[in-house]
């Protein structure tokens, strides 16, 4: 699968990139792993996105990140909202994002820790990419998830 990757800031978003956000979060996070909550948090604003595409035209969102600067939400940059589209599973999707965007933290906040809040059972592969468990689980929406720290 060939995944072309933008990064932009919230307002640099256009309409189509903010839809596809929306409705792919969505998908997966409402419907899929069906978690009642309030996706638009307040955060997306002052984030980077992260988005990889695949195809021309029509471009299809297939996988993303947002990633917040350091002293947002932690001391860390932090990465969140991580989500693959199902079709793309299995595809390598989840790991080109996630390493994609940590290249893009070490490139705005250089030296930086990265700090994540993952879903337990997703905690070997975060692992895989750095990342070492520094919290006990604990319960987000219905999902057991843990704090995990990647080291700048």
């Amino acid at each position: 699968m060939s995944i072309s990757f933008v990064c932009s800031t919230f307002a640099d978003l256009t309409p189509h990139e903010l839809y596809a956000m929306l409705r792919l979060r969505s998908e997966v996070f409402v419907v899929e792993q069906r978690c009642v909550y309030l996706d638009p948090d307040g955060l997306d604003s002052d984030a980077l996105h992260l988005f990889g595409w695949t195809g021309d035209s029509p471009r299809v969102l297939v996988c993303g990140v947002r990633i917040l600067a350091p002293g947002v939400v932690y001391d860390e940059a932090a990465i969140g909202r991580v989500v693959s589209a199902p079709a793309a599973r299995g595809l390598g999707a989840g790991r080109a994002v996630m390493l994609r965007g940590l290249a893009e933290c070490e490139i705005r906040f250089p030296g930086r820790g990265v700090r994540i809040g993952a879903q337990r059972y997703l905690e070997r592969f975060y692992e895989s990419l750095g990342f070492r468990t520094v919290s006990e689980p604990y319960d987000e929406d219905g999902i057991e998830h843990v704090t995990m720290l990647r080291a700048g």
